[in-house]
């Protein structure tokens, strides 16, 4: 039998394999132009839980050059550090081979290049530095126009600077439809979530649009979880507004007995939010139990939802601003299913409500407290 013909088939599947096999991991190739001395520290972060960065992984500069590697992972920005370099750079570290390059003196405006996600990333990168430069230099000429106190030149710039920023706005929106499979594009509609700069309905819309595998990212989830806690959140706005019937609540009380709201509504009934920790609202429950004793005879009920996490706190601040109305909490803070049903993210915050559960008063405090609620018994 020939061997060659044996030989180089066998070659020719391995070339294939080879070509056609997905990289196993991720690598970071990393370039640092300037004077940078062998054996510099390079740190590779990411955002904790906490919202603060933590360190990844560990390299040291040769020649300007280090590495990174390790196993596949799902795409998630990461932040590269050079020990006592002002600044850091930004990439997008998913499964593949990935070419940053940076100068030692501007960090941030590494290019990092090689996959996908670090291709668009680029490429938005790019485009989105063009039209900050150009905001740059419309706010120079705009300071020189008002150190001149040229009126027809700042108006100029001032209605230039408003086109911009309307323009840089569209330029994002089209950006996330022109790429869905980007996980930037997720990042760019959780941003605008965040700067609340848009509808709800324009933010499903968005985020509909997004390709299948950056859904299932862990920031296309958070998207779709910020959309939901809009909502809910609107949702619960809506529902108590003044004229509307207040949302039916129950949560047990010191005791660990289940108080319902019906099952205390008097004449009038405050719904009054607050916690141990909560400054303000302890400096406001002596006026609060002022106007209970002047007006419970009369038909006047509290109940007080706090919003403590430790129930210890919580017991002691009721005996020692001497509360005597029915108080619940589910000790959860902010995350407290009352609170989030009246949209409370702010405390003190109180609900006042007519013999029937209508809302007919929000957060009314000292003087104001007493005359509505005298008011509506009178």
């Amino acid at each position: 039998m020939d061997m060659k013909k044996i030989i180089m088939p066998l070659m020719l599947i391995a070339t294939l394999v080879a070509c056609n096999s997905k990289p196993e991991g991720f690598t970071i190739n990393g370039t640092l132009r300037g004077d940078i001395a062998d054996s510099t520290q390079v740190i590779l972060k990411k955002i904790g839980e906490n919202n603060q960065p933590v360190s990844v992984d560990t390299a040291y500069t040769n020649k300007g050059l280090y590495s990174f590697s390790g196993k596949p992972v799902s795409p998630e920005l990461h932040y590269i550090f050079v020990d006592k370099l002002p600044g850091y750079s930004v990439l997008i570290l998913e499964t593949g081979e990935i070419e940053i390059s940076a100068q030692k003196d501007s960090l941030n405006l590494a290019k990092a290049k090689g996959t996908l996600q670090n291709d668009i990333f680029s490429d938005y990168m790019k485009k989105s530095q063009a039209m900050s430069q150009r905001a740059m230099s419309i706010q120079k000429d705009l300071q020189k126009a008002t150190m001149s106190q040229d009126e027809a030149t700042i108006s100029a710039l001032s209605d230039e600077m408003k086109e911009l920023q309307e323009e840089y706005k569209d330029f994002e929106v089209e950006y996330i439809k022109a790429n869905p499979n980007g996980l930037i594009s997720a990042l760019l509609i959780d941003r605008a979530i965040a700067s609340k700069s848009a509808s709800i309905e324009e933010f499903k819309s968005l985020y509909e649009g997004l390709a299948p595998e950056i859904k299932e990212n862990k920031v296309g989830k958070d998207v779709l979880k910020r959309i939901g806690d809009l909502e809910a959140k609107e949702t619960a706005n809506k529902n108590t507004t003044i004229g509307n019937k207040a949302p039916e609540f129950s949560a047990k009380n010191p005791e660990g007995k289940e108080i319902a709201l019906n099952s205390v509504l008097g004449k009038v009934t405050l719904i009054d939010f607050w916690a141990a920790w909560c400054k303000p609202c302890r400096a406001e429950n002596p006026n609060v139990l002022e106007v209970y004793k002047k007006y419970h005879d009369k038909g006047l009920n509290i109940i007080g939802v706090s919003l403590d996490r430790n129930e210890k706190d919580w017991k002691k601040a009721i005996a020692e601003d001497k509360l005597e109305w029915n108080q619940v909490s589910n000790l959860a803070y902010f995350n407290d299913e009352i609170a989030k049903l009246y949209n409370v993210d702010a405390i003190p915050a109180a609900f006042l409500l007519d013999e029937n559960g209508i809302i007919v008063a929000k957060n009314l405090r000292g003087n104001a407290l007493e005359q509505k609620v005298a008011e509506l018994l009178n």
